[in-house]
């Protein structure tokens, strides 16, 4: 009887107190009692357990979770997002010590751009109420997987840390498709690119932003180029067969070195700028030496190699071929000797690799990834076990419509520091999209609108507030992102 008197007491009083609240709001809807809370109260009891433990803690429980869900409430409306609140409660033991002493350890503080060199500083970057999180439960796997059309996306609303004020400049002399961009070595303002009708234009995006020089020498196609380590030369191939080593300062080509096959890919050592590695159609990557020309040493594929990068030791080559495979190649940054380690097949199907791409660092992964992608749409994310001679292990994947042209896509370095794996790509509907590789299901995060023709290149800038994109009509596009406060 005790029991049953309590039960209607409670449930008495928590009716009055909706029927008052509903009135407050101009409710007019008939205030029922919710189910779950009376079954927090009819839990039957244990033979040998206290009378209304089960009940009292049921309902204790409850209203802790309802609590919970208030809190979150509260800070969506003060501006932060659900993002912010679950980075707060899941901050490490030790994140007192590591912020800024200036700084309280309040939710407020939580998501904010600390000026302190704090490790941890990154993690806790606000979503506001524009996020683009998806706020259901998160998704643990490992690997991931998705088939998706880049038309069909399902988009969720725009992560702040993507948004885009506008275009910063635009530079539209170019008479023939841009197929390769990059920014300089740790550079902020140098941005270079290179056309279909062989030149490379180098310019500057600081104010005024202008071309610096434009580069003629190449007779066919600009298929890749990399700055060295001091941004004092370029090296570029193309399908005229050759290899060109430029001279920025005096805008000149230095050297010429001939080749049989076309010449696809390129990359400057990341510790001794002395070796130069191409990839060419004819199976091989070829290590030249910068100061003379002449040819170190050569390895042999299984088909062309397409496209390529170092791992930031020099150490290692990732290269990707014309069939679809990802090598994991060991090198001596003394001698310069090749010999292949691993091999990997992106998919079923044999697409050429457009894209290959090395990071030092991931928080998902927790070390060293790597960026793949094939003109049949396929992007692919893995991480990289440098102990096992860059052993592969594949981490995210995510399926877009197949490609007409060689589109390239980047990491996103600044939010790949959260726990999605974040990507920027070009695409032949004329948009730059960026997606979440670990968001099959919400992958497109943001679509930026402005390219007329097929966006074929993208590159982040070292500073990365500057984002270029370029199409086949010759146009480079430079964005510029949006502070987040």
């Amino acid at each position: 009887m005790a029991e049953e008197e309590t039960i209607e007491r409670i449930s008495s009083k928590t009716t009055t107190k909706k029927k008052e609240e509903n009135n407050n709001n101009g409710s007019e809807k008939e205030n029922v009692v919710d189910p779950e809370f009376f079954s927090c109260l009819l839990q039957p009891a244990t033979a040998d357990s206290y009378v209304d433990y089960i009940g009292i803690r049921r309902l204790l429980l409850f209203r802790k979770a309802e609590s919970g869900f208030r809190r979150r409430l509260d800070w969506r409306c003060n501006g932060k997002g659900y993002v912010a609140y679950r980075n707060y409660i899941r901050r490490p033991s030790n994140w007192e010590s590591l912020r800024s002493p200036s700084l309280q350890s309040t939710p407020g503080n939580s998501g904010r751009w600390l000026q302190s060199s704090s490790p941890l500083s990154h993690l806790f970057e606000v979503d506001s109420l524009s996020s683009s999180r998806d706020l259901r439960s998160s998704n643990h796997r490992t690997s991931f997987s998705s088939s998706i059309s880049d038309s069909d996306l399902p988009r969720r609303r725009v992560d702040p840390a993507y948004s885009f004020v506008g275009m910063h400049c635009i530079f539209d002399q170019c008479k023939a498709a841009v197929t390769v961009m990059k920014f300089g070595h740790m550079s902020s303002d140098i941005l270079a690119y290179g056309a279909s009708d062989g030149t490379l234009t180098v310019c500057t995006v600081s104010e005024p932003p202008s071309v610096l020089k434009q580069l003629s020498g190449h007779s066919k196609d600009v298929t890749d180029f990399d700055f060295s380590s001091n941004n004092q030369y370029i090296a570029s191939t193309s399908m005229d067969k050759t290899v060109r080593v430029w001279e920025l300062s005096r805008g000149v080509c230095i050297r010429v070195i001939y080749g049989v096959p076309s010449q696809l890919c390129i990359r400057f050592h990341p510790v001794n700028n002395n070796f130069l590695s191409a990839g060419n159609a004819n199976k091989e990557i070829t290590v030249f030496n910068f100061s003379t020309g002449r040819i170190i040493n050569k390895l042999v594929f299984d088909s062309e190699v397409t496209s390529m990068d170092h791992d930031h030791t020099g150490q290692l080559i990732f290269c990707g071929d014309s069939q679809g495979c990802i090598y994991s190649v060991s090198m001596n940054s003394r001698s310069g000797t090749l010999s292949r380690a691993h091999r990997h097949r992106t998919g079923k199907r044999k697409s050429p690799v457009t894209t290959v791409q090395y990071r030092s660092f991931s928080l998902l992964a927790g070390g060293p990834v790597l960026l793949t992608c094939t003109q049949d749409g396929s992007l692919s994310f893995f991480s990289v076990a440098l102990e096992i001679q860059g052993y592969l292990t594949l981490r995210c994947s995510l399926k877009l419509a197949p490609r007409v042209h060689c589109i390239r896509a980047s990491f996103c370095p600044l939010l790949s520091l959260e726990k999605g794996e974040y990507i920027v790509a070009g695409s032949e509907d004329s948009n730059v999209y960026f997606y979440d590789l670990t968001k099959p299901k919400h992958a497109c995060v943001n679509k930026l609108q402005g390219h007329r023709f097929p966006v074929v290149g993208v590159a982040w800038n070292h500073g990365e507030n500057l984002l270029a994109s370029s199409d086949l009509y010759g146009v480079v596009i430079v964005w510029k992102r949006a502070k987040t406060t």
